[in-house]
């Protein structure tokens, strides 16, 4: 089985694969080549086999490094600067994972009581920071880099800071690349051709996911492994650009407006966090695409449960089915039974969760009638994990050029941040 299988069993109305053939060669021929909008940012699509065999070996020794000075690493990043990382390590360390050292995000919000509570819970302990921004001006990052760089320098001096941070950025422009080369900080690249929600096999988390204690070469074979599924031409057999048909199908045919993400477990929202961000910002344009939204079952089933199995018609989903658990419990007897499980008794909690899911497939495809694409997914690792992030990255560069949108702009981001900088006063910005 490939590591990813995308089942459409589920949906309302079956999805005639064959008579989107030719449109997906020829997007994929765009993809491989760069002839679309776009083309600029396709540096990704070759990454796991071509990225820089020196700099992952500089990757792991510095994050050797880092584990065996520094209890702490804050990673200062905002969207593709964290996101990836973030659900790569939560998935397979999980949320009380026992490696150290601490990872802690920071530089993704304005928020001054996360910000305040951050500085306070790391000023008297070691901690080691990773600052990632392709241009060093990105105003949430910026700013708590400023602070935590000030909180280095003040406590343990120019030199021991320097020696206690780590930058990724771009290799050629920018005020952090200026800024790395004036202090000596220990620099990593971020590709000019690849944008940030698609540069999670680059050392933007690469790095902090090998300080976590998770070889990044793992990671990148997965993705490997998934760039090289993606070149199947029979559409029937690609599993990737077969989620992205569905999806497009769901979409255009059915009128739905919104896709849901399905996970059954916390330590995989952080992946669904990345994908809204994928998704959001590849496709969100010109009036155009699926809403990305995402819930936690059986968390979820007992809030939004009624309007998902009931409510309006307006979205499908989409179900990471895992086939198989890293961890497991086994569910004890209880002489009194008051609870009345004692029925489950012999059972594994993975054994409960599968019925649960097993369950809510069947009442929502069924009984509530809502299209479900399920993806069987192999037990998560880093291979695994690798592999997820290039498979919807393909899938979200077809998705997107089916719409008929550039997959590899963001012009709706940069309204807020105009209006922000005007208001705040920046230089440039007053009129």
């Amino acid at each position: 089985m490939a590591v990813v299988t995308t089942k459409l069993d589920r949906l309302n109305k079956a999805i005639d694969l064959a008579s989107y053939q030719k449109k997906v060669e020829e997007i994929d021929f765009m993809i491989r080549n760069g002839t679309g909008e776009g083309a600029d940012f396709l540096g990704w699509v070759n990454w796991p086999v071509d990225y820089d065999k020196e700099e992952v070996a500089r990757i792991k020794k510095c994050a050797e490094y880092v584990r065996a000075n520094y209890d702490i690493l804050i990673v200062c990043g905002i969207g593709g600067s964290y996101l990836g990382a973030r659900a790569a390590i939560e998935a397979i360390n999980g949320q009380f994972g026992h490696t150290k050292p601490e990872i802690i995000w920071l530089g993704q919000n304005l928020d001054p009581n996360y910000v305040s509570q951050v500085m306070d819970y790391v000023k008297d302990k070691r901690f080691a920071v990773n600052v990632i921004s392709k241009s060093g001006t990105t105003t949430e990052t910026a700013v708590a880099f400023r602070l935590v760089k000030k909180l280095l320098e003040e406590r343990d001096g120019k030199e021991a800071a320097r020696k206690a941070i780590f930058a990724t950025t771009d290799k050629e422009n920018g005020a952090l690349l200026k800024l790395s080369i004036k202090e000596g900080y220990e620099r990593f690249i971020l590709p000019a051709n690849i944008g940030g929600r698609f540069s999670v096999q680059t050392a933007v988390g690469l790095f902090p996911i090998a300080v976590a204690g998770i070889d990044p070469e793992e990671i990148l074979r997965g993705s490997a492994d998934a760039r090289l599924d993606a070149m199947e031409k029979d559409l029937s057999k690609n599993e990737a650009y077969k989620y992205a048909v569905a999806r497009h199908v769901i979409y255009t045919r059915d009128h739905k407006a919104a896709e849901f993400l399905i996970s059954y477990g916390p330590n995989v929202q952080q992946l669904a966090e990345w994908w809204k961000q994928l998704y959001g910002e590849s496709e969100g344009k010109g009036g155009k695409s699926l809403l990305p939204c995402s819930a936690t079952f059986t968390t979820d089933l007992h809030s939004m449960g009624q309007y998902i199995q009931d409510g309006s018609d307006v979205f499908f989903e989409t179900v990471l089915h895992f086939l198989g658990n890293q961890l497991d419990v086994d569910i004890p007897e209880d002489e009194e039974n008051l609870d009345g499980l004692n029925y489950l008794c012999g059972h594994k909690l993975s054994y409960v969760q599968e019925k649960a899911y097993e369950g809510t497939l069947k009442a929502h495809s069924e009984d509530g009638h809502r299209s479900n694409i399920v993806l069987d997914v192999e037990k998560m690792s880093a291979h695994t994990m690798g592999y997820l992030f290039y498979f919807f990255e393909i899938a979200c560069g077809m998705s997107a050029y089916l719409n008929g949108v550039n997959p590899f702009n963001q012009p709706g981001v940069e309204i807020y941040k105009k209006n922000m900088f005007k208001l705040l006063g920046k230089p440039g910005y007053e009129k």
